[in-house]
C-alpha cells in the first residue's frame, strides 16, 4: 500500500527509447503529468508524516483514557466497567468508519485517488479513535443523562464524573489534533477537488494522445514504483507502510476482540420464537403441561390443577392477545379493564347475575360483587367486622389468605381497609378468574388445594377467608383444613361463609356436622355465627388456639400431631399430611406473640429475631434495620427520582429475590402492592416478610411462576440472576420474565457486571429499551423496559398441546 501510495512521485524519473517524434510527445506528456502530481501528491506526503505522529499521540491518549475509565463510577453504560467491552466498542467504530470511507473513495478508480483513499483512511482512523472512546460509552452516557436530567443522589457522582471525563476527552482531542485536524480537513477537501480536476485533465490528455502511449506511461510508472529511485522516498514509503501496518494490526485486533465478545455474549444465538401452545396468550408452562397431565393416574384430588413443570423450561415468548392495550390504571382498573386484554366471557355468562363480571362494550366491568356478597364487597367486609370486632381490619388483621377468590373483589376492596389479601384460585373451568384479578391490580396466584402444601411458611396469615370456595374441608381426615391450620397464625381467625353454615339441605347439614366435629378435634373455637340479611348469607368465624393446652387434653390423638422432624415452614413441593403442628410457646419462638398493629409492624424488627444471627454472624435485628434503611434510601433517592420511572403506570410489583421485604416496605406510600418472592435456594426469610404485614411466596426461578402472562408492571431482582445461572438456563429465566411482565413493564436488576451485560444483551435481542445503567466497581444497576415486540416465527411446545 505504501509503495503504491507514492507511485507517481517516483515515476517522474522514468525513461524509454522511442522514435524522436514519440519521445518528444512522451516527454511533454510526462512533464505535464509531473506538474499535476507535484501539485497534489507532495502535500499528501507531508500530511502522511503528520498523520503518523498524530496517530501515535491519539493511540496513547485513547489507551490512557480507556484504562482510567474501566472501573470508573459512571452513570452510563454498565459495560463501560469492563475494559474488554470498551475495546470492542472502539473496534466496531473503527470498522464502521473504515467501511464507509472505502465505499466513498471507491467511486473513483484512478490510481491517484487510490492514493488518497489510503491517506483518507488513515485520517478517518486518526479522528475515529478518540471519538470511538467517547462514542462507544460516552455518547450513550450523555444520552442517558440528557433523557433523565432529574437523576440525583445515587448517580450524582457518576454523572459528574462522566461530564468531566467527556470534557477532558473532548479537550484532549482538540489539543492533539488542533492544527493537524484543521489541516487535514482543509487538505482533504482540497484533495478531493484536485482529484476531480486531475481526472478531467487526464481524460483530455488521453483524447489528445494515443491509447498505446498512455498505457506505456502507466506501465513505466508502475515499474518505477517497484524499483524506487531515491533513498529518501524509500524511507518515506517504509515509514508510511509501517504506520499503515500498525493501524491495520490494531483494527484487526479490535475486530477479533469484538467478534470474541459477541461470541461470548451469545447474542447471535438468541433467536426468539412465539410459543405455539393450546393455551395461546394465557400459557402458564407449569399449569399447561398437558403431556404430564394426561399421564396422571387420577384427578380426584385436583392433581390436574397442580404444578407439573416441563422437563426443560421453555424459551419461547407468549403471544399477545389480539387488540391488547396498555392496562387501565389503578384504581379505575378495579371497576373495569379492557376486554381485549383478557378476552374471556364465560364468567360473565355464568356469574354475571352475582355481579362478578359483566361485558360492557369494549370493557369488562366488575360491580364488586361475589357469590356471597352480590350487593358489593365493602358491605360484606363491614359485615364481618361487625360480626367480630376483634378482627380489626387494617390493625390486628393485616395479611390474609382468600381461598377460591374468584375475581378477587373481596381482596380488591380490602385495600380500603389497609388489608393485604393473598388471593388464589385454580386455573379451571372458571376461565381466567385469577387473570381478571391481576389485570384489575389485585394480588392473586393460580393455585389449588390438592395434594401439596401451599407455598407459604407456617403461622403467617392473620386471617383466612373462604366464601363458597368449593373446597371439601371435611374429607380425608380434614387434610385440607389442616393445611390452613398450618399457615394460620396462632390466635388467627378462619371466616367460613358457605351454604352449610346457614342452609338446611341434607348435604349442607351433613357437611356442617362433619366440620363441627373436625374443628373441635383441631381445638378451633367457634367464636360466632352471624347472618348477613342484605345478602341472605351467614358466616361462621373460628379461632385457632394460641397454646398447646387443648392439644394436650384431647382424649384421642385425631387428627394426630405431626412428628417433630416435620418442618412446618417447608412449603415448596411438600406432600400434604393429615396432621397438626404444635403451637410455638417459647418467649422467643416465632408465632408465640401477635405482631404489633399495622403500620408499626412494618418498621419494627420481629421480637424473635433477637435470638437469631444472619448469614454473616451479626445480629439479625441489626441486619433487618440496615436493610430497611438501605432500601428506603435507594427507593426515595433513585427509583422515585433518579431513573425516570412513571410510577403512576405501576401497580403490580414483584421482588424476585426479597430478603426482609425492605424494598416492598419502602414503597408503602405508593399505590402499589408487592409480591415478595423468596427463592427456595435462599435463606428462609419469608416469615419475617409476613411479620411486617407484607405478602410473599416461595418459588424456584428455574421453573415458571404460577401466574398468567402479562401480570406485573415492575419486576425487581437484587443479585438473583448471577446465582440462578449456576444451576439453570438464564435464557429460560429471561423468557419467564418476559412472560409475566406486561408490555411497557419495567425490570430493575442489581447484579455483577458480567451478569448485567448478559441480561442487557438479551434484552436488546428482545427489542427491549435500555432505560438506565449505573456501574461502580464490578457491581451495577440496569433498568430496562419491555416493548410490544413479538417475533414472527413460532415454536410448537408439544407438551403444551392438549
Amino acid at each position: 500500500m505504501a509503495v503504491g501510495k507514492y507511485s507517481r512521485v517516483d515515476g517522474r524519473k522514468s525513461s524509454n527509447c522511442c522514435s524522436t517524434t514519440s519521445l518528444v510527445v512522451f516527454v511533454a506528456f510526462c512533464l505535464i503529468g509531473v506538474w499535476m502530481l507535484m501539485s497534489t501528491v507532495v502535500p499528501i506526503q507531508n500530511q502522511g508524516s503528520s498523520s503518523e505522529e498524530t496517530m501515535d499521540e491519539v493511540n496513547r491518549q485513547v489507551i490512557t483514557e480507556k484504562n482510567s475509565k474501566q472501573f470508573e463510577d459512571s452513570s452510563g453504560e454498565l459495560s463501560g466497567t469492563l475494559a474488554k467491552e470498551d475495546e470492542n466498542g472502539s473496534g466496531e467504530s473503527h470498522l464502521d468508519i473504515e467501511n464507509d470511507q472505502n465505499v466513498e473513495d471507491g467511486s473513483v478508480n484512478t490510481t491517484e485517488e487510490k492514493q488518497e483513499e489510503v491517506v483518507s483512511k488513515e485520517g478517518s482512523e486518526e479522528k475515529t479513535e478518540p471519538e470511538s472512546d467517547n462514542g462507544g460509552e460516552g455518547n450513550q452516557q450523555e444520552k442517558l443523562v440528557e433523557e433523565r436530567s432529574d437523576e440525583k443522589p445515587l448517580i450524582e457522582e457518576g454523572k459528574k464524573t462522566q461530564e468531566i471525563t467527556d470534557q477532558e476527552a473532548s479537550s484532549g482531542d482538540g489539543e492533539s489534533n488542533s492544527e493537524a485536524g484543521r489541516t487535514e480537513v482543509e487538505e482533504s477537501s482540497g484533495r478531493k477537488t484536485s482529484g476531480e480536476e486531475t481526472s478531467d485533465e487526464v481524460k483530455q490528455e488521453e483524447e489528445a494522445n494515443s491509447q498505446t502511449e498512455t498505457e506505456k506511461v502507466e506501465k513505466d510508472q508502475e515499474e518505477s514504483d517497484t524499483s524506487g529511485n531515491t533513498e529518501s522516498q524509500e524511507t518515506t514509503a517504509e515509514n508510511e507502510q509501517g504506520t499503515t501496518e500498525v493501524v491495520e494490526s490494531q483494527n484487526e485486533k479490535e475486530t477479533q476482540e469484538s467478534s470474541s465478545a459477541e461470541h461470548k455474549s451469545g447474542h447471535h444465538e438468541w433467536k426468539w420464537k412465539v410459543c405455539d401452545v393450546t393455551a395461546g396468550p394465557d400459557y402458564i408452562p407449569c399449569l399447561d403441561n398437558w403431556g404430564s397431565i394426561k399421564k396422571l393416574p387420577g384427578r380426584g384430588h385436583y392433581e390436574h390443577r397442580e404444578r407439573h413443570c416441563p422437563d426443560e423450561a421453555p424459551t419461547c415468548l407468549v403471544p399477545l392477545p389480539e387488540g391488547y392495550k396498555r392496562p387501565i390504571q389503578w384504581p379505575t382498573s378495579r371497576e373495569k379493564i379492557w376486554y381485549h386484554n383478557v378476552p374471556h366471557t364465560k364468567l360473565a355468562e355464568v356469574k354475571g347475575h352475582q355481579n362478578w363480571v359483566k361485558v360492557t362494550g369494549e370493557y369488562l366491568t366488575f360491580p364488586g360483587g361475589g357469590t356471597q356478597f352480590i350487593n358489593g364487597a365493602l358491605h360484606y367486609i363491614d359485615f364481618i367486622q361487625k360480626s367480630l370486632p376483634d378482627i380489626a381490619w387494617g390493625k390486628r388483621s393485616r395479611v390474609i389468605l382468600d381461598v377460591g377468590c374468584g375475581v378477587a373483589s373481596f381482596g380488591g376492596f380490602l385495600f380500603e381497609r389497609d388489608v393485604l389479601a393473598m388471593s388464589f384460585a385454580p386455573k379451571d373451568e372458571h376461565e381466567a378468574q385469577v387473570q381478571f384479578a391481576l389485570e384489575r391490580g389485585i394480588p392473586a396466584i393460580s393455585a389449588v388445594m390438592g395434594t401439596k402444601r401451599l407455598p407459604y411458611p407456617s403461622c403467617v396469615f392473620d386471617l383466612i377467608h373462604c366464601a363458597r370456595c368449593r373446597v371439601p374441608w371435611h374429607i380425608e381426615g380434614g387434610k385440607l383444613l389442616l393445611e390452613l391450620n398450618r399457615v394460620l397464625r396462632p390466635g388467627g381467625y378462619f371466616v367460613w361463609s358457605a351454604t352449610p353454615v346457614y342452609q338446611k339441605l341434607p348435604e349442607d347439614v351433613g357437611i356442617w356436622k362433619a366440620m363441627s366435629k373436625l374443628t373441635k378435634s383441631m381445638c378451633w373455637d367457634l367464636v360466632v355465627i352471624k347472618k348477613d340479611k342484605l345478602n341472605g348469607v351467614a358466616a361462621a368465624i373460628y379461632r385457632k388456639p394460641s397454646t398447646n393446652e387443648c392439644y394436650n387434653k384431647r382424649s384421642r390423638n385425631d387428627p394426630p400431631l405431626c412428628s417433630e422432624s416435620d418442618d412446618p415452614n417447608a412449603g415448596w413441593n411438600v406432600t400434604l399430611e393429615a396432621c397438626m403442628h404444635k403451637v410455638p410457646e417459647g418467649v422467643l419462638d416465632r408465632g408465640s406473640q401477635w405482631p404489633a398493629q399495622w403500620p408499626s409492624r412494618l418498621q419494627k424488627p420481629p421480637y424473635w429475631l433477637k435470638s437469631q444471627l444472619d448469614v454473616d454472624g451479626k445480629s439479625a435485628q441489626e441486619d433487618f434495620i440496615s436493610d430497611y434503611k438501605h432500601w428506603k434510601k435507594v427507593v426515595s433517592e433513585t427509583y422515585l427520582n433518579g431513573m425516570g420511572i412513571n410510577w403512576s403506570t405501576v401497580r403490580n410489583v414483584m421482588d424476585m429475590r426479597a430478603v426482609y421485604g425492605g424494598f416492598a416496605a419502602a414503597l408503602k406510600d405508593l399505590k402499589v402492592w408487592v409480591m415478595n418472592v423468596v427463592p427456595v435456594d435462599s435463606r428462609d426469610t419469608l416469615p419475617i416478610i409476613y411479620e411486617r404485614g407484607l405478602i410473599g411466596i416461595y418459588h424456584d426461578w428455574c421453573e415458571s411462576f404460577s401466574t398468567y402472562p402479562r401480570s406485573y408492571d415492575l419486576l425487581h431482582a437484587d443479585h438473583l440472576f448471577s446465582v440462578l445461572k449456576k444451576r439453570c438456563s438464564l435464557v429460560a429465566v429471561i423468557a419467564e420474565v418476559d412472560r409475566i411482565l406486561r408490555p411497557e413493564g419495567k425490570l430493575i436488576v442489581w447484579d455483577n457486571a458480567e451478569t448485567l451485560n448478559e441480561i442487557e444483551s438479551m434484552a436488546k435481542s428482545l427489542q427491549w429499551d435500555i432505560r438506565f445503567t449505573y456501574s461502580k466497581g464490578n457491581e451495577g444497576l440496569l433498568y430496562i423496559q419491555k416493548t410490544f415486540w413479538r417475533p414472527a416465527e413460532k415454536e410448537t411446545i408439544l407438551s403444551a398441546i392438549a
